[in-house]
């Protein structure tokens, strides 16, 4: 049935392009919905049941709803609704495109009164409503009015007969016809009913308009269509102009009809919003092992025997070996479960966050509670791992300084399908390795983490040597800290009152509380989310040269490379912390709040019931601490109103606002507190540098004379 017409319409001026037209297929649903309607059966639903892929009809409930008149019983009504959803012009316009299609096919076949026979319509009714023969009574009804009610059947027919002859003629002759109409049917469907198969065209199967905006989001076959589905999950549809709830149903319904022959399924956690999927649900997407040799996470990742690094080139023996690592997959989980993790108690409320309690942990279970080190070297070793099998299909174990220096140039500039948006997340069929091609930092961080990853193996007599010693990635001429991603005393100043003039909500709250902190005290994100009132303490230290003692509140925070540092923290902070708490329901003192583990600075929002009871509710309690994507999230929208709100006076000031993140604030807190004349060593031990160099680069006095001197140059 696939033919493909080339329409090419050659004229001089203007030339037009040459469109290739494939005509769609037809499946079974569409000979059982022209069967329905060849028997008269009511179009909507046999439309919604057959046809989805053809869309809603959007003016269905008026269509449907016919003015009642007097004397009209319920059949009559649903008779009437019947004609005219039947009579809507896009039902008329596929039932005649059917028609037309089989019309044609039968043609090709040499059957030309079957294809006459197919577009013939032969409801009653229909194509002469005024001819006596419409409207027949049925013979129960005919025998009641005439009064035969007591008489045999074949008298009543013989009265019938006497009465209607000639239309009863004819509805035995239209009763014949549609007969053979039906057969002709049954003959096409075997002779040109095609599967519906994941691998088809959206256009092989779906309307024109419909296909060609699937097309334009890069959705070409079936299979792409419910990759895409799966990957988002429900409102896959939103970010897909022109198609909007009802298609996006109309093509989850053609989908699920279709599911067997398609051999691929729509996953239930398609109906379920995001937020209330239970970690089990989301792991059924995509099941390990469900696609080898594809781009799937480590977690899902399955190496093939002649890939798994048994046999591996520069393998040692197994008997010398100082892990219990008998593959590389199994040995990069040893290397990485080997770097410093969380904490046994935070692992369990992430647990507990995930929804995942339920559930039996998995033997790669703890992949997904790892710490910020950890995923950064996961991410690292998943496309190294990835890379080497599907792009040089040779076993880790294998790898050359040739194979290093291959994936130091593929680093730069990665194939499109290699890459998709950070919001794809890793239960998603639609997730890939990267975002697109890496800095020169990047790829200087990636060939860092892959050399640290051999060192380990050889350290271990897993390998017998390192093919990353010696491979370099150019430097950039910019600075790798770009301490310019900071606000000025102005823009900071402006920020604080559009934090003041917030309405008093609690995530409000949790906001006027945060920025302060990460301005007074430059945390990172990871620290600020993770620290509990536990980690407070009132310290009394002696003045030093004999002056008055110095009293205040220290945070002890882990930083970066699991390293703990005190860090002062300002009376006017620990005073919105203090009402912060109390809005929780815990003590203002944070040292009389003396729960295990103690309780977190930054909470959940506590009026979400009432502010969006369409959301669900969280699970974690109120001493639980926030994620750190949330709090990142809601920084990030508050710069961005902030930037809206600036725009009109400072333009330029509003970019940056608008560009701005969490990571600003630490930019801000170390370039602030130099201008204000703090000790360089002091700032370093705020900020956990492991260098005096790096702080040193936010010092900008030099900077700042040497332009104001080429100012004055530049006035002569």
């Amino acid at each position: 049935m696939t033919e493909v017409l080339t329409v090419a319409t050659e004229t001089a001026k203007p030339r037009r392009r040459r469109r290739s037209v494939t005509r769609r297929h037809l499946h079974r649903g569409h000979f059982d919905f022209l069967r329905a309607i060849i028997q008269g059966l009511h179009a909507r639903p046999m439309w919604e049941r057959y046809l989805p892929d053809e869309g809603e009809i959007e003016a269905e409930a008026e269509l449907a709803a016919a003015a009642p008149e007097a004397g009209d019983d319920e059949a009559t009504l649903e008779d009437r609704a019947a004609r005219r959803f039947a009579s809507h012009p896009k039902v008329r316009r596929v039932t005649a495109w059917l028609r037309g299609e089989l019309a044609a096919a039968a043609g090709r076949a040499g059957r030309y009164g079957m294809a006459r026979l197919v577009r013939a319509d032969l409801r009653p009714g229909l194509r002469d409503p005024g001819r006596p023969g419409d409207g027949l009574p049925a013979l129960e009804a005919f025998a009641a009015e005439a009064g035969r009610e007591r008489c045999a059947a074949a008298e009543q027919l013989e009265a019938c007969r006497a009465r209607f002859g000639r239309a009863l003629d004819r509805e035995a002759k239209r009763a014949a016809l549609m007969r053979r109409q039906l057969e002709a049917l049954d003959w096409l469907e075997g002779q040109y009913a095609q599967p519906v198969l994941a691998a088809d065209a959206c256009r092989a199967w779906l309307a024109d308009t419909l296909a060609t905006r699937l097309e334009a989001a890069g959705v070409a076959t079936l299979s792409d269509l419910i990759d895409r589905i799966n990957g988002l999950g429900s409102g896959w549809a939103r970010s897909l102009p022109g198609i909007g709830a009802g298609k996006a149903r109309a093509l989850e319904t053609f989908l699920r009809t279709h599911a067997e022959s398609l051999d691929k399924r729509i996953g239930a956690h398609v109906a379920v919003p995001r937020r209330q999927r239970d970690a089990h649900e989301l792991a059924a997407v995509m099941p390990r092992g469900s696609r080898e040799r594809v781009l799937v996470p480590l977690d899902q990742l399955i190496m093939p025997a002649e890939l798994d690094g048994r046999a591996g080139a520069y393998r040692l023996p197994q008997a010398r070996c100082l892990i219990g690592a008998h593959t590389d997959y199994e040995a990069v989980l040893t290397w990485l479960r080997s770097k410093p993790g969380l904490p046994l108690e935070q692992v369990a409320r992430l647990r507990e966050r995930r929804r995942d309690l339920g559930s039996v942990p998995g033997p790669v279970d703890w992949l997904h509670y790892l710490s910020n080190t950890q995923r950064a070297y996961r991410k690292e070793a998943e496309r190294f791992l990835l890379w080497a099998l599907l792009a040089r299909c040779k076993p880790l174990s294998s790898m050359d300084t040739d194979d290093g220096l291959a994936y130091r140039d593929f680093l730069a500039a990665p194939p499109a399908h290699w890459c998709a948006p950070r919001s794809r997340e890793r239960w998603s069929p639609l997730w890939r390795p990267f975002e697109g091609p890496l800095n020169p930092r990047a790829q200087s961080y990636a060939v860092g983490v892959l050399a640290n990853l051999y060192r380990y193996l050889n350290d271990k007599n897993y390998l017998a040597g390192n093919p990353w010693l010696g491979i370099h990635v150019p430097k950039r001429a910019k600075p790798e800290l770009d301490v310019g991603r900071s606000l000025t005393e102005d823009q900071w100043a402006f920020v604080s009152g559009c934090l003041a003039r917030l309405p008093a909500t609690s995530a409000h709250q949790r906001l006027q509380l945060v920025l302060p902190l990460l301005y007074a005290t430059g945390l990172r994100l990871s620290e600020v989310v993770s620290a509990t009132t536990d980690d407070l303490e009132w310290v009394s230290l002696p003045g030093a040269d004999g002056s008055a003692r110095e009293e205040g509140w220290w945070l002890t925070v882990l930083g970066k490379g699991n390293k703990l540092r005190r860090v002062p923290v300002p009376d006017a902070v620990i005073d919105a912390l203090a009402n912060y708490l109390q809005t929780r329901g815990f003590a203002a003192d944070p040292a009389a709040n003396r729960l295990a583990g103690g309780v977190a600075l930054l909470g959940h929002a506590t009026d979400q019931a009432e502010r969006a009871p369409w959301a669900r509710r969280d699970t974690a309690g109120a001493d639980a601490g926030l994620a750190a994507t949330t709090l990142y999230r809601q920084i990030k929208r508050f710069f961005q109103a902030c930037a809206a709100e600036l725009a009109p006076v400072d333009d330029r000031g509003a970019r940056r606002l608008a560009a701005a993140s969490t990571h600003w604030m630490r930019h801000t807190h170390v370039s602030h507190a130099l201008a204000a004349g703090a000790p360089l060593e002091a700032v370093r031990q705020n900020a956990g540098h492991a260098s005096l160099d790096t702080t040193t680069r936010y010092v900008t006095t030099e900077e700042a004379r040497r332009m104001a001197a080429m100012k004055a140059f530049w006035a002569h």
